[in-house]
């Protein structure tokens, strides 16, 4: 082998070796957020962070991303009846919960006794 061919080799064998260590950097991410209700705090707790993991992996296909990250992330609490109660106001918050993948807040509702509110930035590579 001539003295080119062997750089060209060794200098595609390195750019593909570092591809999989530079590429998780230039990760593409978004914030999702899942809103939902429950005659019980534990109950609209866990529903909202499933519709959050439910929304991620929709978000890794449709992005045709092979693996995700999630990480809490606060966004602002999503009142389902807009027209009754535009936001929700510091008063009706019961309880915020925070795990490695969903930073979660909790309401008292309008038409079931609490609301829950997940937020996550979801990465992508």
């Amino acid at each position: 082998m001539r003295r080119s061919n062997i750089s060209v080799f060794v200098l595609l064998g390195t750019a593909s070796l570092l591809s999989h260590f530079v590429a998780p950097a230039f990760a593409d991410c978004q914030v999702i957020s899942a809103t939902h209700g429950g005659h019980w705090k534990g109950e609209a707790l866990s529903m909202s962070r499933a519709l959050a993991a439910r929304s991620t992996n929709e978000l890794r296909v449709q992005k045709g991303w092979h693996s995700v990250t999630m990480s809490a992330y606060q966004v602002k609490p999503a009142p389902f009846w807009k027209m009754v109660r535009p936001e929700v106001s510091t008063d009706v918050i019961v309880g915020s919960f925070i795990t490695a993948h969903t930073y979660t807040t909790c309401f008292t509702g309008v038409v079931v006794p609490y609301v829950c509110t997940s937020g996550s930035k979801v990465c992508g590579n």
